[in-house]
């Protein structure tokens, strides 16, 4: 049987249990020979925490996992030519999933270390890892080797065991699908036989171990004894909002026509029997957060870049009140992906890639009276195409006229940059290698001054971008999903939570200022997923779920989410540099699909390596592979 890497991912690193713990260094003092008895290991909750916080540092941090992180592979980046092609984003497009394998830049499998810094995270490697420490740790308590502890001690540590032996099964289902659920050690001297299961069933198991660390952790470790003696530290610790969240989007997930179906299903077609479920299971944790029983709150629009970047905060973790789940950072500076990939190349003083939104997303960002661009309601115009706009558009998107420099620049510098130039033939879109290719930038996660003249973001700045694997956001959009196809009605509402899936949409909405889901897309479950389609689009812009959105609802291989675009435009009047750019005119509106991808049904799961499925005939390739 041949020794591949998932062998040793399973069965290897017989664990010395001496580990870096970031999360709360309290934990388990290193013993002097670095080696210590199992006995010792797990006896009390202070040493038995230290084994468990390994656990938080496996899971890779998405936005900073590489100088230049790709991690938006649904239709909205472009990747600029020559210096860019690297990048798993440019891969993606081409249909070459095999690429991500041993890719330097790839958050999902790499050169790997448990203990190794931001470029030795992945998710193959790490979750396997994950695994077998959760289930060693189980298997610690079910033999008694917690002797000198409390209940609410052993629940604490329990609970937390649960929750990761899911959250890692999770990351890698979520991507090639249905596997082994492994809920027990396994032994190293015995061949692999265990096969493949189906994601419905990886998905009961996997609600279930979130089900189990629900019912055993606190919603917030400060108001525990067990928690005041790390007070201030634990906002990165599994809790039970974490679990209740993540038992709902497992259901979400099973639901889902990809995982309901397989590849060759119906787009947009659920298990209703799941979504219910999720539903219900979403409706908990929101009717907990708007009772005020949790620490967890939309942060208010005006504090919206919280949320995805800091500056001059000490390297403070951005997410505020509306992040729910983050995994520690590993290097908190964001220089080089935020400074240096979200603008053009000689404004920037990095690897010459800028990763910009494709104009046919852009285009999601309808209006702010709620009506999508294409609705003949909605007062969208061609000649004034930023005007009245969903106010996330402003937040998230550069568009021409903006000024971008804030210090007054001279001479030619001043013309090629001080202001966005956009338009067709400015200098902000004429080299397809050193600029954008589509007539937008992404400024989500950095504020206006991060270039090379102002220098208000860096390493000078403490600026630090990081993006939750879940926020609160993000949970009002998975239950009015879940609802509207659990319960067959848009208007209709979960069992636990009195708002309607409408609703939901509309608080998220009403945070940045706009009008809610129009009467005319709540008539239907179908006409009501268009809007949350492209609600998700807007609200969770360019944080990595896109992909995983259109993969699950078996979009990604039909048009329009299948091509990217440019939009061309001419300036209707010279640039007024006093007026507000939302206000300018344009002329000649027009949009050019720049990249097609000619993706197939194999796209929606990525293959496994050919030793992986080489160990034995229970552990077979993904369709079309």
């Amino acid at each position: 049987m041949m020794k591949t890497k998932l062998i040793y991912y399973l069965y290897g690193m017989a664990i010395s249990l001496v580990l870096s713990v970031g999360a709360c260094t309290d934990y388990l003092d290193k013993a002097p020979d670095s080696i210590i008895s199992s006995e010792d290991a797990f006896k009390d909750f202070r040493n038995f925490q230290g084994f468990v916080e390994r656990m938080y540092h496996l899971t890779p941090d998405i936005s900073k996992h590489f100088w230049v992180s790709s991690f938006n592979w649904g239709e909205d980046e472009v990747v600029t030519l020559g210096n860019g092609e690297y990048l798993m984003g440019f891969a993606i497009d081409r249909g070459n999933y095999r690429a991500y394998i041993g890719k330097g830049d790839s958050f999902l499998d790499r050169n790997w270390s448990a203990s190794g810094d931001r470029f030795q995270k992945s998710i193959w490697g790490g979750s396997w890892h994950g695994i077998r420490v959760a289930n060693m740790g189980l298997e610690a308590l079910e033999a008694g080797l917690m002797t000198d502890a409390t209940q609410a001690e052993r629940d604490m540590i329990r609970g937390q065991l649960y929750f990761f032996r899911a959250w890692f099964h999770f990351q890698l289902t979520t991507y090639w699908g249905g596997l082994p659920y492994i809920d027990h050690v396994l032994p190293s001297d015995e061949p692999l036989t265990l096969p493949r299961e189906s994601y419905r069933e990886n998905a009961l198991k996997m609600a279930a171990d979130f089900k189990r660390a629900a019912e055993l952790l606190p919603v917030n470790w400060d108001d525990t004894e067990i928690g005041r003696r790390t007070a201030g530290y634990n906002e990165l610790r599994v809790n039970k909002i974490w679990a209740k969240a993540m038992v709902g989007k497992t259901y979400l997930y099973g639901a889902s026509p990809l995982m309901y179906q397989g590849i060759n299903g119906t787009p947009l077609q659920y298990d209703a029997e799941m979504s219910k479920l999720a539903a219900d299971a979403f409706g908990e944790v929101l009717s907990m957060v708007e009772n005020g029983e949790t620490q967890y709150a939309l942060v208010p629009f005006e504090e919206y870049s919280n949320l995805f970047y800091t500056i001059q905060q000490g390297w403070r973790m951005p997410g505020g009140t509306e992040a729910i789940i983050r995994s520690p950072t590993y290097g908190p500076d964001s220089y080089w992906r935020q400074m240096n990939s979200y603008q053009p190349s000689p404004m920037a003083e990095g690897d010459g890639i800028v990763l910009a939104p494709s104009a046919n997303y852009v285009n999601y960002f309808g209006m702010a009276n709620g009506l999508p661009l294409t609705d003949e309601d909605s007062g969208f115009s061609e000649t004034q195409p930023w005007m009245d706009r969903d106010p996330r558009f402003y937040y998230s998107i550069i568009y021409d006229g903006v000024r971008v420099v804030a210090d007054d620049l001279a001479g030619e510098t001043r013309d090629l940059w001080q202001w966005a130039n956009l338009y067709t033939g400015g200098s902000y879109v004429n080299d397809p290698r050193s600029v954008s290719r589509t007539g937008y930038l992404n400024y989500k996660f950095i504020p206006l001054g991060a270039n090379r003249w102002d220098q208000r973001y860096g390493y000078g700045m403490a600026g630090h971008m990081h993006l939750s694997w879940m926020r609160l956001a993000d949970v009002y959009l998975m239950y009015a999903e879940a609802t509207a196809q659990g319960y067959g009605n848009p208007n209709a509402s979960a069992s636990t939570f009195s708002k309607s899936a409408v609703e939901a949409v509309n608080t998220v909405r009403e945070r940045a200022g706009v009008e809610g889901v129009h009467s005319k897309y709540t008539g239907s479950t179908d006409a009501f997923m268009s809007e949350l389609i492209r609600e998700r689009a807007v609200e969770l812009a360019f944080e990595g779920h896109r992909f995983n959105d259109l993969r699950r609802w078996l979009l990604l291989t039909e048009y329009p989410y299948n091509i990217k675009t440019r939009q061309h435009f001419d300036r209707a009047a010279p640039l007024d540099h006093d007026a507000d750019p939302r206000e300018n005119s344009v002329l000649n509106w027009r949009e050019e699909v720049i990249i097609e991808r000619n993706l197939t049904n194999r796209h929606y799961w990525l293959p496994f390596r050919t030793e992986d499925v080489s160990m034995y005939p229970e552990f077979y390739q993904n369709p079309g592979w």
